[in-house]
């Protein structure tokens, strides 16, 4: 048995979940609505085959025998391991009716969320959660079920230590945000912006980034999201007539996604080390992508210029204005609409949710007044509908539970990076200013991106700024939203 054997049969099973990943593009972006239950069964049957797969006993037999030549191969055998013992773990029933129910989860979501009606969606929920929390008894094997569940987006991630790197950020978050909000907040934009033109510039802020359509594209989709690694990354956004930063900094945060996978080593590819480290190190790439670089007032001043030039006097005076604008601060129930200073209060509200649901402290019949009740005590204002409530979020319908408390650490992450890249980029806002974010996306892909998994996220993170601590991203958030008071 050699290595060589072992990784031309986990490149085959990667390129089943690649394939696996673009039925979910599809049903995001191009599906017919009333497909959805075959679509169910698709996904189904896909999953079966790739736990089939990620289970059988030659991989087994692979991790035993063989020994890994270098630091590569160390890291491929590191993942291939850590899948295989997890996914032996989960029976292949519950694997398969986990994809059924999910798939089509999503759309009776979509349909409630459409209707503000969460009563319509409390069956399908349950099933889903109750599905997920039998898989996550399975690979937790006597431990806990929710750390369990984090691993699958953050390796060595666990629930106390991100209770308490939340419990030190909240007091100063809600201070800060409470700071600002009693200061004059600039005027939102008014007016209506064609969604040609708001296309136009997305797709311009796109390449800005680095994202290389040749092996990518950009659709739209209700809710923004990146798909696939390697050749083949996709990006979507969405438009909203009276708010154009909805589509521009919903692209440029997918394209932090997909330059992350763009640019892994080529060598990687169609490997466990092809993909990014973890969902916590990805959301510090679209997170830095979108708010330390395209919100900055070096950017936003480039910004400025082409949304003049594209939609003429659009009611902003200058540049500074527009900087304002761009970072106000403001109430709203949507999380991924949210300014820098509450985006993360949004995520603990989740985090607390969900592990009372997965603990079986929260009933899904409870959840949207937990919920709303929730939401008035972190906020202040009551929940309007359920749509800007407990339905929101596409991450709960298709059994997504340990993936929020990754958003907040992905920008502790980014707090963390953009510390060391203005350290080592020393004319930063001078590169910025001119649209040109070369020096700051090259630095994040010889520091992180082009690593893939070959490290652990919080070594990742470590080698790259030197240290792992929410202290940074608080700063930055101080020193930029404190001069708004």
């Amino acid at each position: 048995m050699s290595y060589s054997e072992m990784m031309a049969y986990v490149r085959e099973t990667t390129a089943l979940g690649q394939v696996a990943g673009r039925l979910g593009w599809d049903q995001e972006t191009m599906m017919p609505r009333g497909a959805a239950p075959q679509r169910g069964e698709e996904s189904a049957a896909m999953a079966a085959v790739l736990h089939a797969r990620s289970t059988d006993p030659r991989l087994g037999a692979w991790l035993e025998n063989v020994t890994p030549a270098d630091e590569v191969e160390a890291a491929q055998m590191r993942l291939v391991r850590r899948g295989y013992e997890r996914a032996v773990k989960v029976p292949a029933d519950l694997a398969s009716e986990i994809a059924r129910v999910t798939s089509q989860s999503q759309g009776i979501w979509a349909e409630a969320r459409a209707n503000d009606d969460f009563k319509s969606f409390v069956q399908t929920f349950e099933n889903v959660v109750r599905l997920k929390r039998e898989e996550g008894a399975a690979l937790a094997d006597g431990g806990d079920v929710y750390d369990a569940m984090l691993q699958d987006y953050e390796p060595g991630a666990n629930a106390q230590r991100l209770s308490g790197m939340f419990d030190a950020m909240r007091p100063k978050l809600v201070e800060l945000r409470d700071r600002v909000l009693a200061s004059a907040q600039p005027p939102a934009l008014t007016g209506l912006f064609d969604e040609a033109k708001q296309l136009q510039v997305s797709t311009l802020l796109a390449q800005t980034f680095g994202y290389d359509l040749t092996h990518g594209r950009i659709d739209k989709a209700v809710h923004p999201f990146s798909s696939g690694s390697g050749l083949d990354v996709r990006i979507t956004t969405r438009t909203a007539p009276q708010d154009p930063f909805n589509c521009f900094y919903s692209t440029i945060h997918e394209v932090g996604h997909a330059c992350y996978e763009q640019n892994i080593d080529r060598a990687y590819l169609m490997t466990p080390v092809g993909s990014g480290a973890s969902m916590g190190v990805h959301e510090s790439q679209s997170r830095i992508y979108e708010n330390q670089l395209g919100r900055s007032r070096a950017f936003t001043g480039w910004l400025f210029g082409q949304m003049r030039d594209t939609f003429g006097d659009f009611g902003v005076a200058d540049e500074e204005a527009f900087y304002r604008t761009v970072n106000r601060v403001q109430n709203g129930f949507i999380r991924t609409e949210a300014d820098e200073v509450q985006y993360n209060l949004h995520v603990m509200l989740r985090f607390d949710l969900e592990r009372a649901l997965i603990a079986g402290d929260l009933q899904v019949a409870d959840l949207e007044a937990a919920w709303n009740d929730r939401f008035k005590a972190d906020f202040g204002y009551d929940v309007d509908r359920v749509s800007n409530g407990v339905l929101q979020d596409v991450h709960w319908p298709v059994g997504l539970f340990g993936y929020f408390a990754t958003y907040t650490l992905g920008n502790v992450y980014a707090g963390c990076l953009y510390q060391a890249l203005r350290r080592d980029v020393a004319d930063l806002d001078a590169q910025l200013a001119k649209g040109n974010t070369s020096g700051a996306t090259g630095w994040l892909r010889r520091n992180v991106q082009t690593y893939g998994g070959l490290f652990e996220p919080e070594a990742l993170i470590v080698r790259a700024a030197g240290e792992v601590s929410e202290a940074p991203l608080l700063g930055y958030l101080e020193e930029k939203f404190g001069a708004f008071c």
